[in-house]
């Protein structure tokens, strides 16, 4: 099917955005406790006032920039998108605008479209099946938590971690999310992570620096891997090595809401399975779009530009906000103010 240009695109693109938000979310209270360091409720500044997280659970991400709330997606809702997913593999539903990404050390000659060739696919929020995982209430009401009850989808993945070709490709390097995101503030953006089967170690689980959510936005890059790097994967150049790393042992279900300067990455898959995970990326309707032109993130938003561009076949159309805003989904509240 021809692609139409950009340009018309975006504005059929733009008047998704006002359609109706998800279903009221209803707030019930979490059990259980987690230790944390001490902190006194007036000095919250990452969580907002609610009745979902309990005081340990506030004090544990105001701490650390990360929580884990176990079993919160039914076994149901991941083999729907299991099921979705393969499809799309299959090339059996082709929804617009998907990214589908593979391996660096997979080679154009050995491509066929398959669950083996394919290590995510993103910017799924034209796929109705995959999209429901941005509006479960199980999420939504734990994502208000960060962000408030405006709340838009933004950035949306499904990570498909293949075996590790003995390249160490399927390593993610350490970095910040917030390095790709030209939308402020940091502490109204929240990801949600979805285990999509037990991770552990062995498959390459996700590990975080617990408490780098409270320092700044580092300089980001291609890491110098001999093995090569896969697109987009930039790195930090200059986190501090001695810092604590914790890794997430998580259970099909398990979910880990974390901030976008929280440093994290993930290992190698030491398998000979596929490691599956699905995440979106929420913001508050709030937000506001900032320039990126003349700081550290130039160079991604150079590379997103021209690959957006390449992709919609209208060369010098579009713009770093132009995409953003293609993304951009209100799945709770009444605006969007990006």
């Amino acid at each position: 099917m021809e692609q139409p240009r950009a340009a018309a695109r975006l504005q059929i693109v733009l008047g998704h955005l006002g359609r109706p938000s998800a279903g009221a979310v209803v707030a019930h209270p979490t059990t259980g406790t987690i230790s944390s360091a001490s902190i006194h409720p007036q000095q919250f500044q990452y969580t907002l006032d609610n009745n979902v997280l309990t005081l340990e659970q506030r004090k544990f991400y105001e701490e650390n920039g990360f929580l884990v709330i176990k079993n919160l997606v039914p076994d149901a809702d991941i083999q729907r998108f299991r099921n979705e997913f393969e499809k799309i593999c299959r090339k059996e539903v082709k929804p617009f605008g998907l990214v589908v990404m593979r391996d660096v050390t997979i080679s154009k000659s050995e491509y066929t479209p398959s669950e083996k060739m394919t290590t995510k696919v993103q910017d799924f929020q034209e796929d109705k099946e995959l999209f429901r995982y941005c509006t479960l209430p199980e999420i939504l009401k734990y994502v208000e938590c960060f962000t408030g009850p405006n709340i838009m989808a933004m950035h949306t993945m499904l990570i498909n971690k293949p075996p590790d070709s003995g390249k160490k490709t399927s390593r993610h390097p350490l970095h910040q999310d917030l390095h790709y995101f030209p939308f402020r503030p940091s502490n109204l953006i929240v990801c949600a992570w979805t285990a999509m089967e037990h991770i552990d170690r062995n498959n390459g689980c996700l590990v975080v620096l617990p408490g780098t959510h409270k320092g700044s936005l580092k300089p980001h890059d291609y890491p110098k891997w001999e093995g090569g790097v896969n697109k987009m994967f930039h790195g930090i150049q200059d986190y501090e090595e001695n810092n604590a790393r914790v890794h997430l042992v998580m259970e099909k279900g398990d979910t880990v809401f974390f901030h976008p300067l929280l440093i994290h990455g993930s290992g190698q898959n030491k398998t000979q399975g596929f490691r599956k995970a699905i995440s979106c990326h929420f913001a508050s309707a709030d937000c506001h779009y900032i320039d990126v032109k003349g700081t550290s993130q130039e160079n991604i938003e150079k590379e997103v530009v021209g690959i957006a561009n390449k992709f919609w076949g209208d060369e010098n159309s579009m713009d770093l906000k132009d995409i953003w805003m293609f993304r951009a989904r209100l799945v709770k509240g009444e605006r969007i103010n990006l």
